[in-house]
């Protein structure tokens, strides 16, 4: 897979996934309003993730780094996912968000995803922030 460059991304939303990327200014911060727009959206995934634990999908905690379809303590991803190669960051989070299934042909996670950009970009810095092990999750066994 060749991550789509953040620089195709137009304006304030390319500032966010650099940001989230790990890419963006040194000690830059993600707006108040983006990162509480960004836990509302997270709301439409609460039916099967969370950040803390494992449900009918995986935690989200360890996020940012981790290989898909390798969680701990999830057993549940499918081989599609699992043979994917993707490792979780901003670039592959926007992406895969946007349009899940074409990414990933027969994952199991049938949501159709996060269509608008603004929403994704406030999804993925949020989960920037709150993914985090060691800061606000703790990973499960």
């Amino acid at each position: 897979m060749n991550p789509r460059p953040c620089r195709a991304v137009p304006g304030l939303l390319g500032l966010f996934l650099s940001f989230v990327a790990g890419t963006g200014t040194a000690g830059a911060t993600v707006d108040e309003a983006i990162l509480r727009h960004g836990e509302e959206v997270y709301g439409r995934c609460l039916a099967c993730h969370s950040v803390e634990g494992n449900r009918t999908g995986p935690q989200h905690c360890g996020l940012f780094g981790r290989r898909a379809g390798t969680a701990p303590g999830f057993d549940g991803y499918s081989p599609a996912m699992r043979a994917s190669g993707i490792v979780w960051n901003g670039e592959t989070l926007d992406r895969f968000l946007a349009d899940p299934l074409a990414v990933v042909p027969m994952t199991f996670m049938t949501y159709a995803g996060v269509p608008d950009p603004a929403d994704r970009a406030a999804l993925i810095a949020w989960l920037a922030e709150a993914t985090r092990p060691g800061g606000s999750c703790h990973l499960s066994d």
